[in-house]
């Protein structure tokens, strides 16, 4: 059985681009830069009119972390209203504790709130301090499916760890490897790890010259002093999703 490809969009030109080169499902978000944050209605819409790809729509309402206030939560409840009404096959979401444990009642609600779509739990599961404990808690919450590195940086380097995970829970959880994969190592990491689908973006540079008549103007943000090029963007490049894709046949 072919592994299944599900790619990584910030928008849905990404999305259909993604479709094009033949991706099975895509995860639609919007700010790629910042992990991924709750896509447009419009994004959607688009998306689901113009292809028949199985969209996963992000939500999550800011950078920087996964315990809400109350009021991005009521945020976050309205945005997966919106979504799923608009056509979305399902959501992925991450719901902490300050101290990093998974968030019981939220994670049930959005569960319930998916119903017969697809309730995904993504990377915020990454970053919880006892990852068995993580997992056995989004298996009774009736998670479908769990994007994650293993813990680690990337997936490939993470391995091991995900190999352990899909042997323990594969059958009652679904195991999606994502971070750092590629057309060079997609097909190696599934076959070791023994997962039946990967996530990973496939992105190339686009130039847009319309800002450059004035560079002095800078729309962004900065990192470590260096503002980001008003001048170009990555957006997914159907070709290399359609090479990555044929690695996994």
């Amino acid at each position: 059985m072919a592994v299944l490809y599900e790619v990584c969009c910030g928008s849905a030109d990404d999305a259909l681009q993604a479709a094009a080169g033949g991706a099975d499902r895509v995860e639609l978000n919007s700010a790629l830069f910042l992990g991924g944050l709750t896509p447009s209605l419009g994004a959607l819409q688009v998306t689901k009119e113009r292809s028949d790809v199985r969209v996963i729509c992000m939500v999550r309402p800011r950078e920087g972390g996964f315990c809400y206030s109350e009021t991005e939560y009521a945020a976050m409840l309205a945005d997966a209203r919106a979504l799923l009404a608009a056509g979305a096959d399902g959501l992925a979401f991450g719901f902490l504790h300050a101290d990093g444990t998974v968030d019981k009642a939220r994670t049930r609600e959005f569960v319930a709130l998916c119903g017969e779509k697809e309730a995904v739990f993504h990377r915020a599961f990454d970053v919880t301090p006892d990852r068995d404990a993580a997992m056995q808690t989004l298996i009774a919450c009736g998670v479908k499916r769990v994007l994650t590195s293993g813990g680690a940086c990337d997936a490939p380097t993470g391995k091991d760890e995900l190999r352990r995970l899909q042997a323990a829970y594969g059958g009652e959880i679904e195991i999606l490897p994502g971070g750092g994969i590629r057309a060079e190592n997609a097909a190696e990491l599934a076959a070791y790890t023994g997962v039946g689908q990967v996530h990973g973006s496939a992105r190339s540079v686009v130039r847009d010259t319309s800002t450059a008549g004035n560079p002095a103007i800078v729309f962004g943000g900065a990192i470590e002093g260096k503002t980001l090029p008003e001048t170009e963007f990555k957006r997914t490049d159907a070709a290399l999703v359609r090479a990555l894709k044929k690695t996994l046949i």
